[in-house]
């Protein structure tokens, strides 16, 4: 019987001595689960790899973003570690997500950057900018050194100064991962039939905005323990939703200043201060939830090159809402200016490193969840991919 990828045109045959060394691992690995199929419950993966004969280079970059991580499968395999298969779909997957992030990044020299991400680069980033900030406002009569009114936070920087940068680094951000996600998407396999595309847009958006296939089939995800949990998920969702809670303040405050002519500081029972802290809140739990959670990931679980990536953003995530409740709590203090410098400098840092950090994960993903519900609605099992 010739080899499943010769049905492919002679441009997009791919063979596993071809792909890269992470992509060939999920292409073996993908090969054994499919023959298997005891984990196809567990999340969208395992149906997605069901519907293909053969694994080529889309439709591996395409798995991969589609796994949650929750590491159910890995558990329940009869062939994992210390298996002579040695079986470990997580790591596999992990693997090749890292590529996909370095290989269709924009521009694509700073692809590289995945690589360095970590928790000294975060920790020198937020250092030498709240350092910069601090000192400019003791130096002289300079552009930070207004004095500090009661509350108010643009006494000491002004607004524009304030907003400026951030909305540069936020139009940079929005431009690297709308280039990044459009060129993982041109690479994904295609299939020509129509398809009721808003049926499937409201299908990925419920599985994104309710982690679906973060429930490893329904027990939740194993720590080192070998026991399911639904508390990473848990901790995912107040992560996430503290972290839109947080921009709907600085999106409903921006309003108010701006339409409404509503300068800050606002009371504490204004709707942007509400938002702010309610998204404060829940951003500080889910993120020590998930660093406590990541010191009890089990071994064999995921990429162990990647962890350093996810602990940098983790505690800048952790940072920007304790700094931020902290400014809140003592914004009438004499420690505000100080405060209003650190946290500015912590958000500074998150900022930089967002286009080229873990939070690349939720963009792919939520392409890779938008591609499988339409998928799902075309006829036929295979797709070819389009390398």
């Amino acid at each position: 019987m010739p080899d499943a990828t010769e049905a492919a045109p002679p441009s997009q045959r791919i063979s596993i001595v071809e792909l890269g060394k992470p992509e060939a691992e999920v292409a073996r690995v993908m090969s054994i689960c499919n023959a298997c199929r005891y984990c196809e419950g567990f999340c969208a993966v395992f149906p997605a790899m069901e519907r293909r004969l053969d694994f080529l280079h889309g439709d591996i970059h395409f798995l991969a973003n589609l796994c949650h991580n929750c590491g159910a499968c890995l558990h329940a395999c009869q062939y994992a570690p210390p298996h002579a298969f040695a079986v470990n779909v997580p790591k596999a997957l992990a693997e090749v997500r890292a590529a996909t992030y370095e290989a269709y990044a924009w521009p694509s020299a700073l692809g590289a950057l995945y690589r360095h991400q970590g928790p000294w680069l975060a920790l020198a980033l937020a250092v030498g900018i709240v350092s910069f900030l601090l000192l400019s406002m003791h130096i002289g009569d300079g552009l930070y050194a207004l004095p500090a009114e009661r509350g108010n936070f643009y006494a000491v920087i002004p607004h524009a100064a304030m907003a400026a940068p951030f909305v540069v680094a936020s139009a940079w951000i929005l431009c690297a991962f709308g280039i990044g996600v459009t060129r993982f998407w041109r690479r994904l396999p295609v299939n020509a039939q129509p398809v009721a595309l808003p049926a499937a847009a409201r299908e990925a958006a419920y599985d994104a905005l309710t982690l679906r296939n973060l429930d490893g089939g329904g027990a939740g995800c194993n720590d080192a323990s070998d026991a399911p949990s639904p508390w990473r998920r848990r901790f995912h969702h107040a992560t996430f939703y503290g972290f839109l809670l947080c921009f709907a303040a600085t999106s409903v405050a921006t309003l108010y200043h701006y339409a409404l002519h509503r300068p800050a500081p606002y009371p504490l029972t204004s709707l942007p201060v509400l938002l702010g802290t309610s998204g404060g809140g829940a951003l500080l739990v889910g993120t020590a939830g998930l660093l406590w959670m990541h010191r009890r990931r089990h071994p064999l679980h995921g990429d162990p090159a990647q962890r350093a990536m996810d602990l940098g953003f983790m505690l800048l995530l952790l940072a920007t809402s304790l700094t931020g409740m902290l400014l809140l709590a003592f914004r009438d203090g004499r420690a505000m200016p100080s405060l209003l410098a650190i946290h500015l400098g912590v958000v500074a840092a998150l900022f930089i490193t967002l286009p080229y950090g873990k939070l690349a994960h939720a963009v792919y993903r939520v392409a890779a969840l938008l591609k499988d519900a339409i998928e799902k609605r075309q006829p036929g099992r295979s797709a070819v991919s389009q390398d």
